[in-house]
Parts: C-alpha cells; structure tokens; sequence
C-alpha cells in the first residue's frame, strides 16, 4: 500500500518577499523611485537639489576706499605767499565739504645750500603752516603741519603718495629766476605730471 504525503506547507519566513514589495520603496525589481527622502534615487526629481532655486541673500557689493568724487585727505603745497594763501583757502573750502583733513606742506627747498637762506625757509614755512592750521580750525578742518626738506615737486609727490591724499592742491607758480633756470617747467606742471591724483592749481587776484 502506497501511502501518498502532502505536500509540505509553504514556510511563511520563507515566502518570496516579493509578492509584499512596496511599489512605492523597491526600485530594483519595478523600477518605481524609492520613498520621498531617500537622497539615492536616481529618478526622483522632485527630490533633487536645485542650487537654482535655492532663494540666497543679496550679496552688498564691496565698498571702496574711497568712493568716487569724495574726497579724505587733502594736500596742499603752501609757501606763505598769495597763490599759496590761495590754495590753501580753496583746499579748505573742499576739506569742509567733503569731511576730509588737510596736510599742509611746506617744503624747504635745499637747491641753495647756505645755512642763513634754509633758516630764513624755514622760518617762512612754519608761518605757513601755522596760518594753514589756524584758517583750518576757524573752519572746524583737521589741517596736520608738515614739513619736507628737497626739491619741491619730488618731495610733494612722495608725501602724497606716503600719505595717501585723494587731491594735491597747489597754488599757480610766480617763479623767480634762479627757479626757471632750474626748473624750465613750474611746480604745477610738474606736480601734475607725476601725479596719481588729481592737482588742483589755484591762482590769486592779486
């Protein structure tokens, strides 16, 4: 006698996952995206970052030292006499404006080396300067005193470029003779032929 067996039961830990697969997680075997969040799909676009449209702050754009047309710090080439009285009054007038402080320069010219003709600069300088500072002060402008021993034009582009002035004030040349024979070309021409800033040269009424 034969005796016939059932077939042995489908384990249910062994049942073929499959046919419990969530369409919605199982990419491999439907080809569906995986669930919302899972930063592996592939075919999910919804999910993807975009940079693009990303909303980012304004970026401000950088600020320059000095703004154009404003100007902080003044030069101005004085020498006791009128044009320099003159450049003076004028660098003042835009040092209020603009909120800017003045150097006053003065430059003792070496060309002649005797000691009794420097001393006498000397002494015409420091009243320069003090009349610059005290005009300055009247107008509530920083006006700083300087002082540079050489040849003018050298000495006055150098201080500018150490000191980092937005404008050179000179006043218009009234040249002796020993200075035109030196110097074929005034102190304005030669100031604004090396300058990297703007010369401003002021003449006089009188």
């Amino acid at each position: 006698m034969s005796v016939e067996l059932d077939p042995e039961p489908a384990d249910p830990l062994t049942t073929d996952a499959s046919s419990d697969r969530d369409p919605v997680t199982d990419t491999a075997a439907t080809g569906d995206p995986i669930a919302a969040g899972d930063s592996t799909s592939t075919n999910d676009t919804s999910q993807r970052d975009d940079v693009s449209a990303v909303p980012t702050a304004p970026t401000a754009p950088a600020e320059s030292a000095t703004p154009a047309g404003v100007f902080e710090r003044v030069l101005v080439v004085t020498d006791g006499e009128a044009t320099g009285r003159a450049a003076v009054d004028a660098a003042l007038d835009i040092a209020a404006s603009h909120g800017a402080a003045v150097d006053a320069l003065y430059v003792v010219d070496t060309t002649e080396h005797w000691d009794v003709v420097v001393e006498r600069r000397e002494r015409a300088g420091e009243a320069a300067v003090e009349e610059a500072a005290a005009r300055g002060e009247a107008l509530g402008v920083d006006v700083e005193k300087r002082f540079r021993y050489g040849t003018d034009h050298e000495e006055t582009l150098s201080f500018a470029a150490a000191h980092d002035a937005d404008l050179i004030v000179v006043g218009s040349a009234r040249r002796t003779g020993l200075d035109r024979l030196l110097h074929p070309d005034p102190l304005p021409v030669r100031v604004q032929r090396g300058a990297s800033v703007p010369v401003l040269v002021v003449g006089c009424d009188d």
